[in-house]
């Protein structure tokens, strides 16, 4: 009878997530400067090699980190409608919203963003990643806003208004939030969908 082996090789799909995980904590912490295969590696508490077997490069390592926290901040989006009252004004008020409460108003959340945007203007496998989650946010939107009956012709400068509204508002909750509470958010981003809305 042969001994059993002395360990177990974690499930590929399980590792690379926990070095995606790794990869978001680092560049929360460290920013894009501070973020290499060996701080990830120290993070995961694995061998920088092992960081290598699943991702050629730190750039594909964080563009999956980039699309891993857009999957998590979709998901608390389509919560939060799947909360909400059935009409159509409730829905895109839930949804425009959803961004002024946990998880997605979080400060290491902010801080991760902030290192995604800063490599989105140098590396282009992050720019597209940008690119694609903002249109799916906006086009989103749209549904929302057209369900309330806002004109087709208006629906994408309207969407592309109200994204900026709600990060610009998200922005100040994570960077000051002695000074914006999220129910002034709310109230603020109310009083805007009813004045695009009527």
């Amino acid at each position: 009878m042969s001994a059993k082996p002395a360990f177990r090789r974690a499930d590929p799909d399980l590792r690379r997530q926990s070095l995606i995980e790794a990869c978001t904590r680092v560049l929360a912490r460290l920013g894009v400067a501070g973020t290499s295969v060996r701080a990830i590696a120290q993070e995961a508490g694995v061998s920088p090699g092992l960081v290598n077997h699943y991702y050629a490069s730190v750039d594909d390592l964080v563009a999956a980190a980039y699309a891993e926290v857009g999957v998590r901040v979709d998901r608390a989006l389509e919560d939060a409608l799947c909360a909400a009252p059935l009409d159509s004004r409730a829905r895109l008020e839930a949804f425009a919203t959803a961004s002024f409460a946990p998880p997605i108003a979080d400060p290491q959340l902010l801080a991760t963003w902030i290192a995604f945007w800063g490599l989105a203007r140098s590396q282009p496998q992050i720019a597209a990643e940008h690119a694609r989650q903002y249109a799916a946010f906006r086009a989103r939107l749209e549904e929302l806003l057209a369900a309330c009956a806002v004109a087709p012709a208006k629906l994408g400068r309207a969407a592309i208004a109200v994204t900026a509204l709600i990060d610009g508002l998200w922005l100040e909750l994570c960077l000051s939030p002695d000074t914006l509470v999220p129910d002034e958010a709310r109230a603020i981003v109310r009083d805007s969908l009813d004045a695009l809305i009527s």
